[in-house]
């Protein structure tokens, strides 16, 4: 044990090395949670196991209540479960929106019936949702949507389009903004739910130019949506919306320290570009630009756990998620631009026998990266959320 270190605290440790090094299947280590791959192969024996015991365990979601099926730790036990897995070379198996969005905002806006019936599948990884927000004429303008949801009765009925709508095509459930008063703006936007597995869904991908489909198209036609699933009040889903941003903001600002696991680019740079006499890049400039990168990563990472540990308790949106969703982005950003610099005409493959498969997910990723300061709200939306809620300045737009 390091001298001057809790105990208990080095007790669980100890507890969670031994128990990834009985239950992490050896074949896995090293590769990351299928269900965030663009493209998502049918998952093998190993990595259903593995999703089912880290499931049960409550380790995917170790926060969150035991009664919902997480494990009621605390968020130094959670990272301390984070820093074993990656020792490990371990996954978290539990994931999705339903991990990152959906469900923090149920713990603080549903129902007790509704937090039972929806947050023990997402603990367990057994039920994958998608987020039915942005729609054709409704982006950095949410509030402008126009997807009706009307009263049918003993449920309600919805019908319009949504766009952006990732892993549409792999989801069971949607978590969706709708409009069921049309004479208001932000008060006539409803939150809910509804089955992705009914007749009036259809979903068509959306192909990028990093060659895969995660984004989609969602066409809804008499969708059923049962009174039961809708979150909060009637005509008061906007803040219940705009809570979920924040979570998603977190999440997107939070992929940094998922790359943990990755290659280090002084080592990267090492392999590829070579060394001098001394053991040091031969390229002095990339050596003081990777620097900086790295630099610019740890203090994002540690400015995100103080961010973290200071919003404990509170339930209020804080607008801070938004600087830190663009300083999260632009870093990861200009990380994957240094990557393929780094790999020279080895950074430039899209497809062969020439290029490692490191090489490939490389390029692949640096072109998806791009749209990580478009979507969860551009870095626009962002500078003006922290101009006016932040630093207080004033809205021009509303002066003139």
């Amino acid at each position: 044990m390091v001298e001057g270190a809790d105990p208990i605290i080095e007790a669980f440790r100890q507890e969670v090395r031994e128990w990834v090094q009985a239950n992490f299947p050896p074949d896995l280590k090293g590769l990351g949670n299928p269900i965030t791959l663009e493209e998502r192969p049918a998952p093998t024996e190993e990595q259903t196991e593995w999703r089912k015991v880290v499931g049960e365990k409550g380790w995917g979601t170790p926060t969150w209540p035991a009664a919902y099926g997480g494990a009621d730790l605390s968020s130094g036990q959670a990272r301390i479960i984070q820093q074993e897995f990656a020792r490990a070379r371990a996954y978290n198996p539990i994931g999705g929106m339903g991990v990152m969005m959906f469900g923090p905002t149920l713990l603080e806006y549903g129902t007790e019936q509704q937090k039972l019936e929806h947050l023990r599948p997402i603990c367990r990884g057994e039920v994958q949702w998608c987020q039915g927000y942005s729609e054709p004429g409704a982006g950095s303008d949410l509030a402008s949507l126009q997807t009706r949801c009307e009263d049918n009765g003993d449920h309600y009925l919805i019908n319009g389009q949504k766009i952006w709508t990732s892993g549409a095509q792999w989801a069971d459930w949607c978590f969706c903004l709708v409009r069921t008063d049309t004479t208001k703006k932000h008060e006539g936007i409803s939150f809910v739910l509804f089955t992705m597995h009914q007749p009036g869904v259809e979903v068509r991908p959306i192909k990028l130019i990093a060659g895969s489909s995660p984004f989609c198209e969602t066409f809804l036609t008499n969708v059923r949506a049962e009174k039961k699933d809708l979150v909060g009040p009637l005509n008061a889903g906007w803040t219940i919306g705009k809570r979920l941003l924040q979570h998603e903001r977190s999440s997107i600002s939070s992929m940094g320290n998922a790359l943990g696991g990755s290659a280090a680019l002084p080592d990267l740079a090492k392999a590829y570009v070579g060394v001098d006499a001394q053991g040091q890049l031969a390229d002095s400039d990339l050596r003081t630009r990777i620097v900086s990168n790295e630099m610019d990563g740890r203090a994002f990472q540690q400015t995100a756990m103080r961010a973290m540990a200071e919003a404990k308790g509170k339930t209020d949106p804080s607008a801070a998620t938004s600087i830190m969703k663009n300083a999260g982005t632009r870093w990861i950003q200009d990380r994957s631009e240094l990557t393929l610099e780094i790999m020279g005409h080895q950074g430039l493959g899209w497809a062969g026998e020439d290029f490692t498969s490191v090489e490939l997910d490389a390029v692949r990723g640096w072109l998806g990266g791009k749209a990580s300061t478009i979507y969860g709200g551009s870095q626009e939306v962002q500078n003006n959320i922290i101009s006016k809620r932040i630093l207080g300045l004033p809205d021009l737009t509303a002066a003139n």
